[in-house]
């Protein structure tokens, strides 16, 4: 199939056509160092730049294992985060868990990271070849510090490896689509650009309530400018519950907005009025970065609409989206046409 074939081949939600732009990669690598929301520990993260067509994965336990940054390898049920993880076929006992990659993916999604390799390394006294257990560093709860890595190291133009670069494709939405459960839903509506618009409700605690807050256009600039800075939060009165549950050990006040329906915000000032609703668009685009995949975007070029959604309807309308097209249907050439191997 060639280029102008495949970019008009439609597959019944979605329509996979070209951006205007080519496949991106970061110019040098980068290294992040910090603790874990929920285990504390830390962590060290390097962005290497890749091939065009690779596509973003994480590399773990030096090279033993690639895990893609596809929705394929989300856990089902992820408490609180989003996890990739990895389950060796050899011996189904070991299995590669890395948590809360929502904000780093969000980051590269957004300011145009298309191909990366991203290693990932245990810093605490446990880390050895068979510690299976990863997490992403918090950094100070948003997404901030890993845009100005990615803009301190800047981004060129990803070629593949016959050195020719390549097209980069969006998924377009043909019809819409919607999920309900309860009284949260999510849908996107057929758009000729990507508009996010989210809505959450916390009627016991006042001082969050109800917010809503949209990004129209959504793109690198008003990402950095309106999301990114935006942090996590949390509910005073349900942090020793989330700790028993084995869930934000590194935690603090230096990496979330903590609220108390009694008391209000308890570590001030907030960066935006708004900024709990801003953050879920953060999520939500870490999330639905996982549609990506061979260095084309995640996000789908729509109207996205979400209320009081969190990770777990995110990746469950981003599987919806997945069932409509196969690997083969995306497996394109490069932009003259000549054919190169893409392996991860």
């Amino acid at each position: 199939m060639n280029l102008t074939g495949a970019l008009k081949k439609s597959t019944g939600l979605m329509s996979w056509k070209s951006t205007g732009k080519l496949q991106q990669t970061i110019s040098r690598h980068v290294e992040v160092t910090g603790n874990g929301l929920h285990s504390g520990k830390e962590s060290t993260v390097r962005i290497w730049p890749e091939k065009a067509g690779i596509g973003r994965y994480f590399d773990v336990l030096n090279s033993k294992y690639k895990i893609p940054a596809f929705i394929d390898f989300a856990q089902a049920n992820s408490v609180l985060c989003t996890t990739l993880h990895h389950n060796n076929i050899n011996n189904s006992e070991e299995k590669i868990n890395i948590r809360t990659v929502e904000h780093l993916l969000s980051a590269l999604e957004a300011t145009g990271v298309d191909n990366c390799r991203i290693q990932i390394f245990n810093n605490h006294a446990a880390d050895s070849d068979s510690d299976s257990d990863f997490e992403v560093p918090i950094l100070d709860g948003s997404a901030r510090g890993w845009v100005e890595a990615i803009k301190n190291a800047s981004l060129t133009v990803a070629v593949d490896s016959c050195g020719n670069s390549c097209e980069k494709l969006a998924p377009f939405l043909n019809q819409s689509v919607w999920l309900q459960k309860n009284d949260s839903f999510l849908v996107a509506f057929p758009s000729a650009q990507v508009c996010i618009t989210y809505g959450i409700d916390f009627p016991q605690v006042p001082v969050i309530g109800h917010q809503w807050f949209s990004v129209a256009p959504f793109d690198d600039s008003s990402y950095s400018k309106e999301i990114a800075a935006s942090r996590t939060f949390c509910i005073y009165e349900e942090v020793e519950r989330m700790r028993e549950m084995g869930l934000i050990k590194g935690g603090s006040v230096d990496n979330a907005m903590v609220c108390s329906a009694s008391k209000g915000w308890l570590n001030p000032p907030l960066r935006f009025s708004d900024e709990p609703c801003r953050h879920k668009i953060l999520d939500l685009v870490g999330d639905f970065s996982l549609l990506a995949r061979l260095g084309n975007q995640g996000l789908p070029v729509a109207h996205i609409v979400a209320y009081k959604g969190g990770h777990a309807l995110h990746a469950d309308f981003v599987r919806r989206l997945n069932e409509t097209f196969t690997c083969q249907e995306l497996n394109l050439p490069s932009t003259d046409q000549k054919k190169c191997g893409h392996d991860l």
